[in-house]
């Protein structure tokens, strides 16, 4: 039996590592085996989600934004459990070598969650093994929390970096964003180079949000403080502003609407493999908001092609990466921003 422990205890402490390691200090990839952070996060947000619909729209809001934080500390709190779990298993197989009295199971718990975090505890380790699994169960508690500290700011300076993108595009696109709005703001200044110069700035800004939230894939969770606001809809609106200039502008002509609607369907493609998202095929952009989008984009004096061109050019761009952001919404209860100023956003169903 002692054996048995003795295996099953190293086992989860090399699983609980090797976790911690590959979600705290490895970068993704995005096609990954399943991992028991990735199983947290799915066991626990269906419930979560269905908890919050039975709220109004604005608790549901505040409810899902819990989650993340909440899902990130109960992610520490597992690791944490299982290598006090496993070491205690350990001693036990090695006969709890703790003093001269025998020692029940309960004890060694007790023993291997004061060696985890440094914390004094009446037991003594008397045997070598008792002894080096002590010191070995310290330094993992002390490495443990370095790498925590050092992990937290990172996430939450990704997430401010995100947020500050997502507020200075309601500026530009309304809240909520729409790629109409954006263009009639800029055909205001009656200057194309501020368009080439946002589409230029928001391009570094989708290259880094794919990175950081494939790095933290629990960052999805956290939402902005704003209900007309999140991230997706930020990364729509910019990916679908490109594509209407490059699909409006003879070819050759929109080259930094061209890298960032690249950048954009890349990060939309690259999440949905990351969450595992459906892809789902809703039209996003009605007649009328065309009509809407045409006259915008004819508003900044430029050679463009015909409508009809346009329009055909339009369909092929958004069936790249339309199917994604929809996906995208559905998994993370996210509302996707309409194409024009007075449309509905495409909301996901309440569960």
């Amino acid at each position: 039996m002692e054996v048995v422990a003795g295996i099953g205890g190293a086992v989860l402490i090399v699983l609980m590592l090797t976790e911690f390691f590959v979600a705290f200090m490895l970068p993704r990839r995005v096609k990954r085996d399943p991992r028991i952070a990735q199983g947290i996060y799915t066991a626990l947000w269906r419930p979560w989600r269905g908890a919050a619909a039975l709220l109004s729209p604005a608790g549901e809001d505040t409810m899902l934004g819990f989650f993340g934080p909440l899902a990130l500390l109960l992610q520490l709190v597992i690791w944490v459990l299982g290598l006090m779990l496993g070491y205690a298993l350990l001693q036990w197989a090695f006969g709890s070598d703790l003093g001269p009295a025998p020692h029940t199971f309960g004890e060694d718990i007790y023993f291997s969650s004061g060696a985890f975090l440094s914390a004094a505890v009446s037991g003594v380790p008397f045997g070598i093994a008792a002894k080096v699994l002590f010191v070995v169960e310290a330094a993992t508690g002390v490495a443990v929390l370095f790498i925590v500290i050092g992990y937290l700011p990172s996430v939450y300076a990704a997430f401010s970096r995100r947020e500050v993108a997502v507020s200075q595009l309601g500026t530009r696109a309304g809240t909520p964003p729409t790629a109409v709005h954006l263009l009639r703001r800029i055909s205001e200044r009656g200057n194309w180079e501020h368009l080439r110069a946002y589409l230029g700035d928001a391009e570094e800004w989708v290259a880094e949000m794919m990175e950081t939230h494939l790095s933290y894939p629990l960052l999805a969770y956290y939402r902005s403080q704003h209900v007309n606001q999140n991230w997706l809809a930020a990364l729509t609106t910019i990916v679908d502003t490109s594509a209407a200039m490059l699909a409006a502008l003879p070819e050759g002509q929109a080259s930094i609407a061209e890298q960032t609607y690249s950048i954009g369907r890349h990060a939309l493609s690259d999440l949905g493999h990351v969450f595992r998202v459906r892809p789902r095929e809703i039209d996003r952009l009605s007649d009328v908001a065309f009509d809407e989008l045409r006259r915008a984009v004819e508003s900044h004096d430029r050679e463009l092609v015909d409508r009809e061109t346009m329009r055909r050019r339009l369909d092929h761009l958004r069936a790249a990466y339309e199917s994604n952001a929809i996906g995208l919404s559905v998994a993370l209860a996210l509302p996707l921003p309409a194409w024009a100023p007075g449309e509905r956003s495409l909301t996901v169903p309440r569960r």
